[in-house]
């Protein structure tokens, strides 16, 4: 077990109890957290696996009610339409490779929730899924100048067919009416929209995931059950120790696999398991804070999402956007973000939390990352010393016209960046997500922040090419997997046809209100949503390379959403 440094270099911390005798026989899955990446994993392996035996923990009342809760997070379905801080370059040239990766990645993310609503799991995609245009929305000479040039390169690649792109103000006042009503008549404006962008309520997923996980006598919910110790057993089993929040007692269970999908909570419990793979890593809390408005007369004005560009020297986190959102039914505006600083790790965590994560082996990458990261610390000084006139006057730089009355502050949900010990390169501070797993595959751990949610699907897939390859690589399996991600092991962004079938059959079962390729085809798009089926020979099941085409995009210990800072 670690022990943990104290920044206050106070006594170290408590050691773990010791522990009742379990059970002889151990379960086959413990997942930890009862958010979306634990609902997605847990409905990929019932779905793998029928018999095996799958715990979830979760330490508060109710599931989704950290990150997943669709008022603690973007709600965006990110795939690249409109976030900005994908394609970085200039007006002279624009990287758009990791844009694919995340565009490919949410499609397959709709492939995994249509699959899931024709094996009746997800029981109403209207309730999680809804069509909503994405916009990018630049001002400026020079933003303009880059805005012309992404588009010009995302539109050779058949992923974004379609995205229209303007500097006609007239033209963007027809697309985006509030945003641009008292605008400056003579600062030069430009915009591309997507049709195809989506609104995702994650938390309702999270809970449809679960409330069909639940319809299997192998599958076990304990709510207000905190994990609070992992030991590995001789073996190779794992040791849980639980502790119910509600009645204080303690239980354990033994598991031949733990995933550990607990948010910003993760990273202690990875540490908690004394695997040397979490002997590199640490975390960096950040919380974020929105204006929202839930004014009907204002809202219906607004039934898009459009994203701006982050100012120079800020960090992706910081890029602004201005978003409708259908939170459980309540339609409302959002706009953001606002970081904001804690040493709590979740939400309804501990302000210990930041302090008992520093070990012998992290605390220096951590400084480092302070040190040298002078742009980030100046940007998150400057976030938190905002007045309530400041982010008004940010929210005024998207909608010029808004009245302050219409607009409240909510503190939405606590992320953990990741902070990477690389021997050559010393600490590095990484946005993004990153799976990190024992030698063995026997516990995985996901640390890491945006784009998440949205990426739940591909990175659990690749989590399961990381620690069941060879169960991934039979042909049982594969023939499975192939079934729930038709495009499975392939391109899209290298193969049209493939794509364009996907997207049809998903628009269709997802019941979303988008056209189809339809300048593509110049065959109407309703027509072609109706008539959409995957194909079983779209992707075959015996295509020997798709795990490690797959594996390609995250190995262990990294995920292909991985933006680094190095020092």
């Amino acid at each position: 077990m670690h022990k943990h440094l104290s920044l206050l270099l106070c006594t170290p911390l408590l050691a773990m109890a010791a522990m009742p005798i379990a059970a002889d026989e151990p379960v086959d899955v413990v997942l930890i957290g009862g958010g979306i990446m634990s609902a997605t994993l847990g409905t990929y392996l019932q779905e793998l696996e029928p018999d095996w035996d799958i715990h979830l923990y979760e330490r508060l009342g109710q599931v989704a009610e950290e990150s997943s809760n669709a008022w603690n997070n973007a709600g965006s379905g990110h795939s690249a339409f409109m976030e900005m801080n994908y394609t970085p370059g200039d007006g002279n040239h624009v990287e758009i490779e990791r844009a694919v990766k995340v565009t490919e990645q949410f499609e397959i993310s709709r492939q995994f929730w249509a699959h899931q609503v024709d094996q009746g799991i997800l029981s109403d995609p209207k309730a999680f899924i809804n069509s909503v245009p994405h916009y990018a929305l630049v001002w400026g000479e020079d933003d303009v100048a880059f805005l012309r040039e992404r588009y010009a390169r995302m539109t050779e690649n058949p992923l974004y067919e379609g995205m229209e792109y303007s500097e006609d103000r007239e033209e963007i006042a027809e697309w985006m009416p509030l945003v641009m009503a008292g605008r400056d008549e003579n600062e030069p404006v430009a915009a591309t929209r997507m049709q195809i962008g989506t609104e995702v309520n994650y938390g309702a997923q999270t809970r449809q995931l679960i409330e069909g996980l639940g319809a299997s006598d192998n599958f076990t919910l304990s709510v207000n059950s905190e994990v609070r110790g992992l030991e590995r057993n001789d073996d190779d089993t794992w040791h849980v120790t639980v502790k119910n929040l509600e009645s204080g007692d303690e239980t354990t269970v033994d598991a031949r696999f733990v995933f550990i999908g607990a948010g910003g909570a993760a990273l202690p419990l990875l540490q908690e398991s004394g695997i040397p793979e979490a002997d590199a890593y640490a975390g960096f809390p950040v919380g974020g804070q929105f204006l929202y408005t839930t004014n009907p007369e204002v809202v219906a004005q607004h039934p898009i999402k459009v994203y701006g560009k982050a100012g120079e020297g800020s960090p992706p986190m910081s890029v602004p956007h201005l978003d409708f959102r259908n939170l459980d039914g309540e339609p409302a505006l959002f706009f953001g973000p606002f970081a904001t600083f804690s040493s709590k790790f979740l939400k309804e965590g501990s302000w210990t939390d930041l302090f008992g994560s520093m070990t012998f082996n992290n605390v220096w990458p951590t400084a480092q990352v302070g040190m040298h990261n002078f742009n980030l610390v100046r940007y998150l000084v400057g976030q938190v010393m905002m007045s309530e006139e400041d982010r008004f006057e940010a929210l005024q730089g998207f909608y010029p016209e808004a009245n302050s009355d219409d607009w409240k502050l909510w503190t939405a949900g606590q992320r953990v960046q990741i902070i990477k010990k690389d021997p050559e390169r010393g600490g590095l501070l990484q946005f993004g997500t990153e799976v990190v797993s024992s030698e063995d595959g026997s516990i995985a751990a996901l640390l890491g922040a945006s784009p998440g949610a949205s990426t739940a699907a591909p990175i659990m897939l690749h989590l399961l090419e990381n620690v069941f390859t060879e169960r991934v690589q039979s042909d049982a399996w594969q023939e499975k997997l192939t079934q729930i991600i038709p495009s499975y092991g392939q391109r899209l962004s290298e193969n049209p046809e493939l794509l364009r079938e996907m997207r049809a059959y998903t628009a269709k079962t997802l019941k979303l209100n988008e056209p189809v390729n339809a300048a593509e085809t110049g065959t109407d798009a309703q027509t072609e949503v109706e008539n959409a089926q995957p194909e079983s020979e779209a992707a075959d099941a015996g295509d020997e390379s798709s795990a490690d085409e797959n594996a390609d995009t995250q190995s262990e210990g990294q995920d292909a959403e991985t933006e680094e800072v190095a020092l």
